[in-house]
């Protein structure tokens, strides 16, 4: 008489997950030991059960023991590495990440001197051989063109002048920029990178996630820098 495999590996497949989820490991191992015994008190004394048959199911039960406790390790580790990542985060508030984004802003320069140099960068799957920046205002008009020439893979910093393509100091306030990149004729998928102040670091259901002075919330991973 063959233990029932649903029994044998209670809670392990998703039609009893359910139901079974406030049953621990030791409870589980209980009942198989009450099934195990109870089918060999009551076993066909003419067909009694082979040694490979009860190998079997105490292989089964040995299984669903260790993946428990596997699952409970690795619960813990995970834990663990979320608590880790949040004190990380921490670490960068008031400091300036590069991440994913095309928003940059300029101040209104002190009387005789030029404007401040704005930073940001480009990022590249590969390397391209012509790499055209369009700084626009809020208006959609083109301000100014900076022409980067051959850029590598990679992340690339670029910097603007805070000046307009005829020379003039640029009005102060929020700009974007967009990229195009190509390399012998072929487009090559750019990603626009700024600078923005971490303000806080938040703990959520898909990770940390670092809110920006600027408005913005990032995961963790989209950081390439910090300074």
């Amino acid at each position: 008489m063959a233990i029932d495999d649903s029994l044998a590996i209670n809670g392990t497949t998703g039609s009893s997950s359910t139901q079974n989820n406030s049953v621990s490991g030791a409870d589980s191992e209980q009942r198989f030991l009450k099934l195990l015994v109870t089918q060999l008190n009551n076993q066909d004394p003419l067909n009694p059960m082979q040694n490979a048959e009860l190998t079997s199911q105490l292989a089964q039960m040995s299984t669903v023991s260790g993946i428990e406790k596997l699952n409970s390790t690795l619960s813990g580790l995970v834990n663990q590495t979320g608590a880790n990542q949040v004190l990380q985060a921490a670490s960068l508030i008031g400091y300036n990440v590069l991440s994913p984004g095309n928003e940059i802003a300029t101040v209104a320069p002190e009387a005789g001197k030029d404007p401040a140099i704005v930073p940001f960068a480009v990022q590249l799957p590969g390397s391209a051989g012509d790499v055209e920046v369009k700084i626009v205002d809020a208006t959609g008009k083109t301000v100014r063109t900076l022409d980067l020439g051959s850029l590598p893979e990679g992340v690339n910093a670029v910097t603007w002048d805070g000046k307009a393509d005829d020379g003039s100091v640029a009005p102060a306030g929020s700009y974007t920029f967009t990229v195009a990149a190509d390399n012998n004729g072929s487009r090559v998928e750019a990603t626009a990178l700024t600078f923005a102040q971490v303000a806080a670091v938040k703990q959520g259901a898909s990770g940390v996630t670092l809110e920006l002075a600027s408005g913005r919330s990032i995961g963790l991973a989209d950081v390439r820098m910090f300074l």
